[in-house]
C-alpha cells in the first residue's frame, strides 16, 4: 500500500520541464537535480561542475571523495524504486549495461526522465562529458574537460603507439582466471601501449582462461589490476610459475582497478602508467 501511495504522489505531482537545443538533445531550463546510478557517472558529472546537483548514486561511488557523502539508493542488483519517487529526480542518469534492466524499465514507466551512459571508448568519455555538460546546465565546463581529455589522449597515443609490441597477459580475476579480449574496455590501454593480447581473438569481450593456455602465451609482462578493496592475495600466485617469462623476469605490472576500469577521464591515469611501465619492461627485454 506504502508504494502504491507513492505512485499516486509521483503521478499527480510529478512534472518536469525541458528545452531542445539544435540538436534535439533534451536539456533543463535551469540545473537539475540529478541521481548518478554509476561511479563513472558520478565522477564525470563532478569534473565538469554538477557534482553538488547529485542528489542520489549507487554504491563504490567513492570518487572524489565529497561523493562517498551522497546517499546510495542501490547497487548493480537492485534500485530501490521507492527511494527515487521520494526524491524527485529532474534526471536520472543510468549505466546501461551496469544497473539492473528491470528497474530501469520501471523508472521509466513511472515517467522519470532517464538518459543511458554506456562509454565502451575513450572518444566516448568525451562524448558523454559533453552530454551531461548539456543535460545539468554545465556546457562551457565540460566542453573543456573534454578537450583537455582528448588532448592528452592524443599524447600519449603519439608517444607510445609505435613502440615494439610486448606479449601481455591482462588479469580481470584471479578465480576464475580471466582476462580481457577485443571489444573490452582495457583492451584499448594494451592497443595504446603496444601490447600484444594472444586472447584478442577471443568470442567473450572477458574470457575464462586456464593456467595450462596462459603459460602457452609466453607472456612477456603479466597485467595485474587490483582494487583498493581487494586485498593482495585475491590476486593471483604467479610466483608459482617461474617457467612464464613474466614470472621469471618479474615483469608484473599492477595498477589501481578502480581507476583503470572506471570510464572517466581518470583512465588516462592509468593508462599513462601502464605505457610507463611497460616501456620499463621493454628496455629490460631489449637490454638482455
Amino acid at each position: 500500500m506504502k508504494l502504491m501511495h507513492y505512485f499516486i504522489v509521483f503521478f499527480l505531482c510529478f512534472t518536469f520541464t525541458v528545452t531542445a537545443n539544435e540538436s534535439g538533445t533534451e536539456i533543463t531550463q535551469n540545473k537539475p537535480r540529478i541521481i548518478a546510478l554509476a561511479p563513472h557517472i558520478v565522477e564525470m558529472l563532478f569534473d565538469i561542475g554538477a557534482g553538488e546537483q547529485i542528489i542520489a548514486t549507487t554504491e563504490h561511488a567513492n570518487y572524489p571523495l565529497s561523493a562517498r557523502e551522497i546517499p546510495r539508493i542501490g547497487n548493480s542488483l537492485r534500485i530501490q524504486l521507492e527511494r527515487v519517487i521520494e526524491l524527485q529526480p529532474d534526471l536520472i542518469i543510468a549505466w546501461q549495461s551496469g544497473n539492473p534492466s528491470d528497474d530501469l524499465a520501471r523508472i521509466k514507466q513511472l515517467g522519470f526522465n532517464v538518459v543511458y551512459s554506456q562509454p565502451d571508448t575513450f572518444d566516448d568519455v568525451a562524448k558523454e562529458l559533453r552530454l551531461f555538460g548539456k543535460l545539468s546546465g554545465h556546457s562551457e565546463q565540460a566542453e573543456k574537460v573534454a578537450n583537455k581529455f582528448l588532448s592528452d589522449l592524443a599524447k600519449i597515443k603519439q608517444q607510445y603507439g609505435q613502440k615494439k609490441p610486448l606479449t601481455a597477459f591482462y588479469e580481470v580475476w584471479s578465480r576464475p582466471l580471466t582476462t580481457i579480449a577485443k571489444g573490452s574496455w582495457p583492451q584499448q590501454f594494451l592497443d595504446i601501449c603496444s601490447i600484444s593480447n594472444p586472447f584478442y581473438q577471443s568470442d567473450a569481450r572477458y574470457p575464462q582462461v586456464n593456467i595450462e593456455q596462459i603459460l602457452q602465451t609466453h607472456a612477456q609482462i603479466i597485467i595485474q589490476p587490483l582494487s583498493e578493496n581487494q586485498a593482495a592475495r585475491e590476486g593471483y600466485t604467479w610466483q608459482q610459475w617461474p617457467i612464464l617469462p613474466a614470472v621469471k623476469h618479474q615483469q608484473i605490472i599492477k595498477l589501481d582497478a578502480d581507476v583503470v576500469h572506471r570510464m572517466t577521464t581518470r583512465s588516462l591515469n592509468a593508462l599513462n602508467d601502464l605505457c610507463q611501465q611497460t616501456d620499463i619492461s621493454r628496455q629490460y627485454y631489449q637490454r638482455g
